[in-house]
């Protein structure tokens, strides 16, 4: 059975990680575990991420090492659901280098984003967490989703009139606070 995973069993599959890679790549945390990691949340369900590049020896050891740590992991990122900002890596937030492995938690402009298309309850208080936090400013979300409006064709799930809304009522937000 898996449990929730909290800031000391993420770390603990960072290491098991690292030690199965036998060359180097990059692992994007995102949703659950940056807020786990980051500290707005106490636990997460799932450990979602990105491997850069994809590699067979890390990807073969996942199985393994989510039944030893009792752990959900999710191969998932921003980029699944909306098209992300260009220059995302640049914006990826260094966690730690374990093995042959260097962590990133994926570019919070674009979690935000992804979190705000979804549009849930805890994604919405996640986007404000990071907003209180200073991991993404406001305004910088509504840029962001202006580079990306153009290419929101490409995913026909979404509702680009909703998401707009949700993105300036988060700019909103920011802005009342701001004064």
């Amino acid at each position: 059975m898996r449990e929730l995973a909290d800031a000391k069993r993420i770390r603990r599959f960072m290491r098991a990680l690292g030690e199965a890679a036998g060359g180097g790549a990059s692992v994007y945390f995102t949703g659950g575990a940056t807020a786990v990691l980051v500290g707005w949340r106490g636990t997460t369900v799932d450990v979602d991420l990105q491997l850069v590049p994809e590699r067979d020896d890390v990807l073969r050891a996942l199985p393994r090492i989510k039944d030893e740590l009792r752990v959900n992991v999710e191969l998932a990122s921003p980029a699944d659901f909306i098209p992300v900002p260009a220059g995302w890596e640049n914006r990826s937030l260094f966690v730690a280098t374990q093995g042959h492995l260097s962590f990133y938690h994926y570019d919070p402009c674009s979690q935000a984003l992804a979190k705000l298309e979804r549009g849930h309850g805890r994604d919405l208080a996640d986007v404000r967490a990071m907003i209180d936090r200073g991991l993404v400013d406001a305004r910088r979300i509504l840029e962001c989703y202006e580079s990306i409006a153009p290419e929101l064709y490409r995913f026909p799930a979404i509702d680009p009139t909703s998401f707009e809304a949700r993105v300036r009522e988060a700019l909103d937000t920011g802005r009342d606070e701001d004064g």
